[in-house]
């Protein structure tokens, strides 16, 4: 009984070796080696993307500090601007009275 034990053990083991010999997975590994090529290629890509991004950071921060700036001056002048046509037409309505009263006498 030990010996048909181990005489289908064996059989099982030459059977075995026999199915994953290096020409089935030979293709199997070129597949594999192709997919990590490309995915290596794309990670290499995207780290240029990055590097060139990290290189743009300091000018892209520049022109948001100098966009803010504009923006803080053009909220001034509109407040100005607000406040002068305010004026306006104050000066207006003086001016309307004044015609008013001269029209009257």
């Amino acid at each position: 009984m030990r010996a048909m034990t181990m005489a289908g053990i064996g059989l099982a083991t030459v059977l075995m070796s026999g199915c994953a010999t290096e020409s089935s997975l030979k293709p199997q590994f070129d597949a594999l080696g192709d997919r990590l090529t490309k995915v290596e290629g794309r990670l290499s890509e995207l780290e240029r993307k990055s590097d060139a991004q990290a290189a743009q950071m300091p000018t892209v921060k520049a022109d948001a500090q100098r966009a803010e700036d504009a923006a803080r001056r053009a909220e001034a002048s509109a407040t100005a601007a607000d406040d002068a046509a305010k004026r306006a037409e104050a000066s207006a309505a003086k001016a309307a009275k004044a015609f008013e009263l001269k029209q009257r006498k």
